[in-house]
């Protein structure tokens, strides 16, 4: 039987409790378990570093609404992305990144894995061709946000697969802004899907997490190895908070994009606005790959401020529905000014993102209130 997303976000894990009934999975607050007799596991648990029942769900939950063979949980995204790329490249190796990627994934490459011995090169992502000749003998990841943050690029991700498969190398797609509900990688050749799930998945604000999800078990396997070696995992309550808000991913994302939808109309049309980048405008230059790949166009808009930098500043510190705060995916409207936030670790780098850009995360409030509030912040 082919269950409906829907379907998986609420069950896919998630039996009753056989003692109790329980329709929820319980929290696990345990480090250790009681083996019967030496090597005698119950349930395959020894201790909660190597598996939790609680992460257990989270993670058979992750991999049934991505369609992977094999899902993991970790304590955050870049915890996620570092026991990744530590799997599948060794010093001497080398990865495509988008040039416009998150600041984190860029200070993660630049900062820590380059001194370990991992190079890297920028290279634009909507262009298949420049991808394919950025291509080395020793590059074994492409790695791919689609949409990007903050300038919301899109990628091709079928096209891409081919490039890195022909190339014998894997292809990892971040797939935090668009959430499983709107974009399934695996289903177009990635083999490996990236979650923050602190932002669309968990949905809240309340919890940090992240996670993997691979499309074979064999990788599957080696990115468990390396998980419990490392150990940066998922505890057991943030594990639950995350499963809770997954299961009204798509509910949410239904009205994040109406949300967003209307706020691109308004910014489309205001005099103060100088360039909105959302993928779901017809001038995009990711439109159709976007409508191809995306069931709708998500809820993260971003776009730039006629009079630079301070007036874009200006924007961030005017807005009182909208909090200035960093992160995204959560049920509040959030505003954040790229250069001066999330993006600070990029400044001077090829990376670096326009001093006049403001990044919203729309939210699911009243959406008249949201644009009230955008209008009177523009001025």
């Amino acid at each position: 039987m082919n269950e409906g997303f829907e379907t998986l976000a609420i069950h896919a894990g998630q039996e009753a409790d056989p003692h109790t009934g329980a329709v929820v999975p319980p929290i696990y607050a345990v480090s250790t378990y009681k083996q019967d007799g030496v090597g005698g596991l119950r349930a395959g648990y020894e201790y909660s570093r190597s598996a939790n029942p609680t992460r257990t769900a989270l993670e058979e939950c992750l991999a049934a609404v991505e369609g992977g063979a094999r899902g993991l949980a970790f304590a955050s995204g870049l915890a996620a992305e570092d026991t990744l790329l530590r799997t599948v490249c060794a010093p001497g190796d080398h990865v495509l990144i988008p040039d416009d990627a998150y600041g984190g994934t860029f200070r993660l490459f630049a900062k820590v894995l380059e001194r370990w011995g991992v190079s890297y090169d920028p290279v634009p992502l909507g262009d298949v061709d420049a991808v394919r000749a950025a291509v080395r003998p020793e590059t074994k990841v492409i790695w791919v946000e689609t949409p990007t943050n903050p300038l919301l690029g899109i990628a091709d991700i079928a096209a891409l697969a081919s490039v890195a498969h022909d190339a014998g190398a894997l292809l990892a797609v971040d797939n935090t802004f668009a959430s499983p509900y709107l974009q399934q990688p695996i289903a177009l050749g990635a083999d490996v899907v990236v979650h923050s799930t602190t932002k669309y998945v968990g949905g809240h604000s309340d919890v940090v997490g992240g996670a993997l999800v691979a499309a074979s078990a064999e990788l599957g396997e080696r990115l468990a190895y390396h998980q419990n070696a490392m150990g940066a995992v998922a505890g057991p309550f943030d594990a639950w908070l995350t499963l809770r808000g997954l299961k009204t991913l798509a509910v949410r994302m239904e009205r994040h994009c109406d949300n967003a939808e209307r706020v691109v109309e308004l910014l489309a049309s205001h005099p103060k606005v100088t360039q909105v980048l959302y993928p779901g405008l017809p001038e995009h230059p990711g439109h159709e790959v976007a409508a191809k790949q995306m069931r709708r166009y998500g809820g993260m808009v971003s776009f730039r401020v006629a009079g630079g930098e301070q007036a874009a500043v200006d924007v961030c510190d005017r807005t009182r529905l909208f909090t200035l705060g960093e992160s995204l995916g959560g049920v509040e409207s959030l505003i954040e000014h790229p250069g001066r936030m999330t993006h600070a670790s990029a400044a001077g780098s090829p990376l670096e993102v326009p001093g006049d850009l403001v990044r919203l995360s729309v939210g699911i409030e009243t959406v008249d209130d949201l644009l009230a509030d955008l209008s009177q912040a523009l001025g």
